[in-house]
């Protein structure tokens, strides 16, 4: 059954299961509560599986083909027991995606520059969203402040994105490519920001 682009355009049960955290105006806190992990999908992206914290930073517009395969017997017994839940194959614009590693392995950019940010439990519950490109050298360019509830942590978190290590870019025909991404952060971790709290500082 092929999937209706945009993706974000889907259902809200297939939008969720893919990418609704990363690519709707909504926190990735609030989304995040409406999945449970028994119930994740397979991910299969350019013929490798990928996790659903990976697939969740793919840009919508680097997808050129997109699946979504029955919980059926014959899926099931291709994929295994997961994908009772279902498989979804997604097809980029590159041959490999972006990504990030530190210390020679690949970790969550957010949870990278979360790390990295002195925000302590005393400090205001404070989120911020950023739009940025990783290059086709991996270095990153901040494209816009999409959402920024305290200037404080808006200077923290561009101190850490200007001191972070350079991406793996994306490659095609093994040159490298240009992708776009989004950093959502919210501090201290574990807590959610009121909705009343959101502000757009320009």
């Amino acid at each position: 059954m092929k999937i209706p682009s945009p993706i974000r355009d889907l259902c809200p049960l297939v939008a969720t299961l893919l990418l609704a955290a990363a690519w709707a105006a909504v926190p990735r806190e609030a989304a995040a509560q409406s999945l449970r992990a028994d119930r994740a999908p397979i991910y299969i992206v350019n013929g490798a599986r990928m996790s659903e914290e990976d697939v969740k930073e793919i840009d919508p517009a680097d997808i050129v083909s997109n699946e979504l395969l029955p919980a059926d017997e014959q899926t099931v017994a291709e994929y295994g027991e997961q994908a009772a839940n279902g498989v979804i194959i997604l097809t980029l614009r590159y041959d490999t995606p972006a990504r990030f590693e530190a210390e020679g392995a690949p970790t969550s950019f957010s949870r990278y520059i979360a790390d990295r940010v002195k925000w302590d439990e005393t400090d205001p519950v404070a989120r911020v969203i950023i739009s940025f490109t990783v290059a086709a050298d991996g270095s990153v360019e901040v494209k816009d402040i999409l959402e920024a509830t305290d200037r404080r942590l808006l200077r923290r978190i561009q101190k850490a994105l200007d001191e972070a290590p350079k991406w793996i870019p994306a490659l095609k025909d093994g040159e490298g490519v240009a992708t776009d991404h989004v950093l959502r952060i919210t501090l201290p971790k574990g807590r959610q920001l009121p909705r009343e709290r959101v502000v757009l500082i320009r």
